[in-house]
């Protein structure tokens, strides 16, 4: 009997941070961004960016493995988070766990919501 495929694991992320410069600061999640998935040995294949006048900002990294996105709301403090990592060649769950967690601590943030998906 063979092992059914489990695609991954998709991580929803509501956060709550008063710390308004990493809310305003594209550059610098940008940043962390590029030395977390150099840490987990993730591969980018595409990016799109943008900053609002209100300098909340939002961007999708597509990854090989599948993506991160984020979405920033200055003027409510806070941020939503989307990550998901797919399983097709190796079991990146654990990843999609721990990255959740670097993004907390960086945001300095309080969970207002946290849904894991097994998809």
């Amino acid at each position: 009997m063979f092992e059914r495929y489990k695609p991954g694991k998709h991580l929803l992320l509501t956060l709550q941070v008063s710390n308004l410069e990493l809310l305003c600061s594209l550059d610098g999640f940008m940043t962390f961004c590029t030395e977390r998935i150099k840490a987990y040995d993730l591969q980018v294949v595409g990016l799109s960016s943008h900053v609002f006048d209100g300098d909340g900002y939002t961007a999708a990294i597509c990854l090989k493995e599948s993506h991160i996105c984020i979405h920033t709301w200055p003027e409510f403090n806070q941020l939503t988070l989307d990550i998901y990592l797919c399983n097709y060649l190796k079991d990146n769950s654990e990843k999609v766990f721990q990255l959740g967690e670097d993004f907390k601590k960086y945001f300095e943030a309080e969970v207002l919501n946290e849904t894991m998906v097994n998809r």
